[in-house]
């Protein structure tokens, strides 16, 4: 079988009602978050980033457009598209500062989650403005309230991008959006100064496994509990045949692994090596849940070859459903809370090496559905079949607890 590169995918509870979401042939990774749906919440003192006269330029001639009477080639490109219901709305793009769309993309997720949101409020300011350039989440903040109390259709995310520049992240490059997320989340918990917040950020994003390995000659057995902020779920099974649905993914990775061969194990009882039966249980699901897939497949060419079969994903979705009594480490209260609904898209269109980064997210407040394309954003219908054509590469989606 060919070896996988991942991709992530988010989750979270209850199911959206009518929305149809489908992975097409050429979807790199998806994402599921989940978590309980927070009421409105208040804006806060106003803090604006200055926008370049360049940025400043193109926000004026943006706004002169919309007031004329025909619609700009591009809505109307993104009307055929995506469904585009409503053009004027009040959820706020981020500029393109050059090749940053999977950074907005990322961004626009974590920021419009308002549990995320309600943790980010509550950091500690750092005092000089050094520490305030190199703060993440203090940058992050700074995004957030431009975005929420400004006025002009976009903001520069270029303080943030120059503050993650600090800590190794590229600016200018195309970035993989599952490997820029969990940089990200690393980089906020570890610089965030309440123990309380680390805690709750935890617990908002974290996956927790138990681990198995059994000796197949004498039944010596190990556990090891475990945790993650991904699931990565392969597309192909022991034969390279494709697996066909989001649920068969799921269930697959949960299935046991046989490690025979050159990948057996030393079993201390035994005293040599043996085949080993590895298996993995879940123990707990956070509320917002990511999931990517394995999409990346590099041969013995070492080219890297994209996996572009279609495949579907439900707009809801009941772990305690989909996965046996044996694949499950937890009480009946823990799975009766595995029920996740439909909240963000992320979609990458292009090839494996360039391309073009939009996320798709409901908002929990005012329960819409936006397309955040950039500096561009739409409303979308919520009763829409999202379908992606061929040059799609990556979803990230995200599920919640209540409809509204």
């Amino acid at each position: 079988m060919p070896n996988t590169k991942t991709n992530p995918v988010f989750l979270g509870a209850r199911p959206l009602s009518d929305l149809c979401v489908s992975l097409q042939s050429f979807c790199l990774c998806t994402i599921l978050l989940m978590g309980q749906r927070s009421g409105h919440q208040k804006r806060s003192k106003k803090l604006e980033l200055p926008l370049s006269k360049t940025m400043m330029t193109e926000a004026g001639i943006q706004s002169n457009k919309e007031e004329a009477k025909e619609p700009k080639a591009e809505e109307q490109r993104l009307t055929s598209v995506f469904g585009v219901a409503d053009l004027k709305n009040e959820a706020i793009g981020l500029y393109n500062i050059g090749q940053s769309c999977c950074l907005n993309s990322v961004l626009q997720v974590f920021l419009m989650n308002t549990h995320f949101t309600g943790i980010l409020r509550r950091i500690t300011v750092p005092p000089s403005p050094v520490q305030k350039r190199k703060d993440v989440p203090y940058q992050m903040l700074l995004l957030l309230e431009a975005m929420q109390c400004g006025k002009q259709k976009a903001v520069s995310p270029t303080a943030l991008a120059f503050c993650l520049s600090e800590y190794r992240v590229k600016l200018f490059v195309q970035h993989d959006a599952s490997q820029l997320f969990l940089t990200l989340w690393n980089l906020i918990k570890r610089q965030m100064k309440k123990p309380e917040l680390v805690e709750e950020l935890g617990d908002l994003y974290t996956i927790c496994v138990q681990e198995h390995l059994a000796c197949q000659k004498c039944s010596f057995e190990t556990k090891r509990n475990s945790s993650m902020l991904t699931l990565p779920l392969p597309m192909l099974d022991s034969n390279s045949h494709m697996l066909k649905t989001l649920e068969d993914c799921l269930q697959y990775f949960f299935l046991p692994e046989e490690l025979t061969d050159h990948n057996m194990c030393f079993c201390e009882q035994c005293g040599r090596k043996t085949p080993f039966l590895q298996s993995m249980k879940l123990v707990h699901l956070p509320q917002t849940l990511t999931i990517h897939l394995k999409r990346f497949c590099f041969k013995k060419s070492a080219c890297i070859h994209k996996l572009s079969h279609y495949l579907p994903f439900p707009q809801d979705l009941d772990f305690s459903a989909v996965l046996t009594e044996n694949q499950c480490q937890a009480d009946d209260s823990e799975k009766a809370a595995w029920q996740y609904e439909l909240f963000a898209v992320v979609a990458h269109s292009g090839s494996a090496n360039c391309g073009h980064y939009c996320a798709y997210i409901r908002s929990l407040t005012e329960c819409k559905w936006y397309c955040f394309n950039d500096s561009e954003v739409c409303q979308v219908r919520r009763q829409i079949h999202i379908s992606f054509v061929a040059s799609s590469t990556l979803l990230q989606i995200s599920f919640h607890l209540t409809d509204c």
